[in-house]
């Protein structure tokens, strides 16, 4: 088959005037290449396409059977709906979710919303536009204090844990201005940090159930920062499989897969949770368009350790969505 692939790439020389992780949430150059090449080997042609206006003519003179996307989008909170929104207009299938659901979730307040209507428990929040609001939020400290619509940690700060009002108005001031757009605040959950891959449709698979475990700081202070996230090696361990009992993880991934389910998610994406006291998974976000790099991006890392190696991955996700689309590989 002819797969298309849309993506955003890091650019080489940001303009300076923007945040410091302005461009987080794309690719490398690396990671383009590594799943080209995952495609190539399982016998594709694969067709780069970008993103942003010039995909329109990449489309028109690569005329690709089926697109997969992974492209972040630019601007607003509507961005990761881009591109396949242009692909229905243009009736071309593609590989992930569809514009609603990369919407509901990259608002996190609207995806905490929806999954706490449906019973599954999620840290109670406020999302403040201004640093004043934090007083009448009536939530528990400590909080944490993160941008309402970004990926890929971005806004997120080792200082994002607030203990008292003045420490999150501070936070919700840096993110309200540095970012332009509200602040969640939301009550810091003091467990263990998981994340779960997914991939499938229907029956969606569990990928794997990964812990995010802090090398240097108790659990109850961690936070999963970008900071931590660009020196992952030193400062964490992942653990997969999770080192928590049994009941737990079948408890987590009931969870996700229902969350899976009630966002609309397509094909494959990734969920996170904190624990709390009792062990009970509180939602934090849901991906679905989670980073696909080769030793780097949860989802693979998950695949690997739990015994599927990267290009079976690949083929697994793009199986799931030729089968859903009622397309027979060529």
């Amino acid at each position: 088959m002819r797969v298309g692939l849309a993506y955003n790439v890091k650019p080489s020389d940001p303009p300076p005037h923007l945040p410091e992780d302005a461009f987080e949430e794309y690719d490398s150059e690396a990671t383009v290449g590594h799943i080209c090449g995952a495609f190539a080997s399982l016998g594709h042609e694969v067709v780069r396409l970008g993103a942003g206006p010039g995909i329109i003519d990449a489309l028109r003179k690569g005329r690709p059977d089926i697109v997969f996307n992974i492209a972040e989008g630019e601007g607003g909170r509507c961005r990761e709906a881009h591109v396949p929104a242009l692909l229905e207009m243009l009736g071309i299938p593609y590989v992930g979710s569809d514009p609603l659901t990369l919407c509901v979730t990259l608002d996190k307040p609207v995806a905490k919303r929806l999954v706490a209507s449906e019973g599954f428990p999620t840290p109670r929040f406020r999302n403040c536009f201004s640093p004043p609001e934090v007083d009448g939020a009536e939530l528990s400290y400590p909080v944490i204090v993160k941008p309402a619509f970004e990926g890929s940690s971005k806004g997120v700060r080792l200082a994002s844990r607030a203990a008292s009002p003045a420490e999150a108005r501070k936070m919700v001031a840096f993110v309200t201005e540095t970012y332009g757009q509200s602040a969640l605040v939301e009550e810091f959950v003091p467990g263990s940090e998981v994340t779960v891959g997914i991939v499938g449709n229907g029956r969606p698979r569990i990928v794997g159930v990964m812990e995010i475990a802090p090398r240097s700081v108790r659990p109850e202070e961690f936070v999963y920062s970008l900071e931590v996230k660009r020196d992952w090696e030193n400062q964490v361990e992942y653990r997969c499989p999770p080192s928590l009992p049994v009941a737990v993880v079948a408890e987590i991934e009931r969870c996700a897969t229902g969350i899976y389910r009630l966002l609309g998610c397509r094909d494959f994406s990734r969920i996170d949770f904190r624990l709390d006291g009792k062990m009970v998974p509180h939602f934090l976000e849901c991906n679905p368009l989670p980073g696909l790099s080769p030793g780097y991006g949860d989802l693979p890392i998950m695949a690997e350790r739990m015994g599927t190696p990267y290009v079976d991955l690949m083929s697994e996700i793009l199986s799931c969505a030729l089968s859903r689309l009622g397309m027979a590989p060529r």
